[in-house]
């Protein structure tokens, strides 16, 4: 029997399994790219009882998508307004795109980027936008599926260290 997929909005009670399921995604994925000390620095600002993840959660101006596997948190994705240079006001922002490592293969980013995309048309975006790491090559590929493009780069701080992440846009 295969696991039931869903899709709804993240509610406070879901916010400590979210951010750690968020936090385990980007160890499983990143960690290894750096230092111990840029790491725990990031980390610190992002996951946690104070950090980003769950303080966005209350914040009215971003929209969530939950993916649930059997009731099991499997992935999100998080729309933001647009911030990046190479945005107009009215394109949509993908801000996260995370899928627990164990859920890898199962269609979860394939629901929460058709949710994302539903989302931006929702607003009439004319275009959706968002950042990837440069080294991570399989989300690279998931987004140039759906006909992503590189339209720019965006300076992405971890820690001390700065990564490049591809700015890549949809048309809508």
């Amino acid at each position: 029997m295969s696991a039931v997929l869903t899709i709804d909005t993240p509610t406070p009670a879901d916010a400590i399994a979210l951010d750690a399921m968020a936090e385990a995604s980007w160890r499983d994925t990143f960690a290894h790219f750096y230092k111990p000390e840029d790491l725990a620095a990031f980390l610190d600002e992002s996951f946690g009882p104070e950090g980003r993840l769950i303080r966005d959660l209350a914040n009215p101006a971003i929209t969530w998508a939950i993916a649930r596997l059997d009731g099991t948190i499997a992935g999100y994705a998080k729309m933001v307004p647009p911030t990046l240079e190479q945005a107009q006001p009215t394109d949509a922002q993908l801000s996260q795109l995370y899928v627990a490592t164990d859920w890898h293969g199962r269609g979860v980013a394939h629901a929460l980027m058709d949710w994302a995309m539903a989302t931006a048309r929702a607003r009439h975006a004319p275009a959706l936008l968002l950042t990837v790491f440069e080294e991570n090559h399989r989300a690279i590929a998931f987004y140039a599926k759906f006909g992503f493009v590189h339209v720019g780069d965006y300076a992405f701080p971890v820690g001390r260290q700065i990564d490049r992440d591809l700015v890549m846009r949809l048309a809508l």
